[in-house]
């Protein structure tokens, strides 16, 4: 089981202990949003942790749907907010951090998934506002409550793992990678593999392994599979998520000659061998279903396998990969 600990990284403040989110007021005041805040958060959250709505000036209200668009619209309601508190999953971090590169806010944030997104400064930009942006934005606060990120119900949970899996897993090879970024990615891994292979799932160690792989690909910045899942989830319309844990085991195959020493890294903190790669990332995800069964639009799959070779990230990847591998890749995870 993972301890508490308050970790103080380049301006960031990461506080990682059981029952923080019903601490969150008092660790917001002493981590510097005692001045007042504009909360962003969603009715299931709220419901959980009213206190921190009690405590802000407004409450804005974070709905389905893309964080550019979401964001453009709140820009409007908290553009004169000074501190922005994202109290919820992926979606709503991003958007507070969407809002904040345009405002110069400054965001805490309080997870509720393990999106990752607490720990990255990755995010889209307002519709509209882009040329308005004054850098992208990484949360200066986060008050990580293991429990709250691990809430899910046991299949969202281990597809929500790959999720974050796939942050250290994709950061390996990229050409920021360092030795801090592996490092953690790596420990990440294990964390996650190892909370997941026991009955009784460890969600502490496995919230932190969420915050070891999220502090990777912040760093170490993304490639070949979250190239992949970001532009199905844009253009197919799939689930977060559940994309992730489907397309994770069949990139990773493909890295496997790319780049070996970092895939044999990886399946060591899975405690796998490289060839048992991919069966070992599918049982840990819980043996996922494939991007047909989650809904993705399959007549829409052409436009995104344009859509993916045309991202600059994909070059991250050693040896990029075209078109017809690009297609097997999917049609493996369909």
């Amino acid at each position: 089981m993972a301890d508490a600990f308050v970790w103080r990284d380049a301006g960031r403040t990461v506080v990682f202990r059981p029952e923080a989110a019903q601490s969150a007021p008092d660790l917001l005041d002493e981590h510097g949003f005692g001045g007042g805040f504009e909360l962003l958060s969603t009715e299931r959250a709220l419901g959980s942790e009213g206190a921190l709505a009690e405590r802000a000036g407004a409450v804005h209200e974070v709905p389905v749907g893309a964080v550019a668009e979401i964001s453009a619209e709140l820009l409007d309601r908290a553009a004169d907010a000074e501190r922005l508190v994202a109290l919820g999953g992926g979606r709503v971090i991003d958007a507070a951090k969407a809002v904040a590169a345009v405002t110069g806010a400054r965001v805490a944030a309080v997870p509720t998934t393990m999106s990752g997104a607490e720990m990255t400064g990755i995010h889209r930009l307002p519709t509209g506002a882009e040329t308005r942006a004054k850098a992208l934005v990484r949360p200066v606060l986060v008050i990580a409550d293991p429990d709250e990120m691990t809430s899910a119900p046991e299949d969202e949970l281990r597809a929500s793992s790959m999720n974050a899996l796939a942050h250290a897993a994709d950061s390996l090879y990229t050409p920021m990678a360092n030795p801090v970024s592996r490092m953690l990615g790596l420990k990440g891994a294990e964390l996650i593999s190892a909370a997941l292979d026991v009955a009784d799932t460890d969600r502490d160690d496995l919230a932190l392994g969420s915050i070891y792989c999220g502090y990777a690909i912040d760093s170490g910045g993304f490639s070949i599979h979250h190239v992949i899942c970001q532009t199905l989830v844009a253009v197919c319309d799939s689930p977060h998520a559940q994309t992730n844990a489907a397309v994770l085991p069949h990139a990773m195959e493909a890295m496997l000659d790319r780049a070996p020493r970092e895939m044999a890294d990886l399946a060591t903190a899975l405690e796998t061998e490289p060839a048992g790669l991919r069966s070992r990332i599918s049982a840990l995800g819980g043996d996922p279903p494939g991007l047909g069964a989650i809904g993705a639009a399959h007549d829409r799959l052409d436009d995104a396998l344009d859509a993916i070779l045309a991202r600059p990230q994909l070059a991250f990847t050693p040896d990029p990969p075209g078109s017809d591998e690009l297609r097997r890749i999917l049609d493996a995870a369909w």
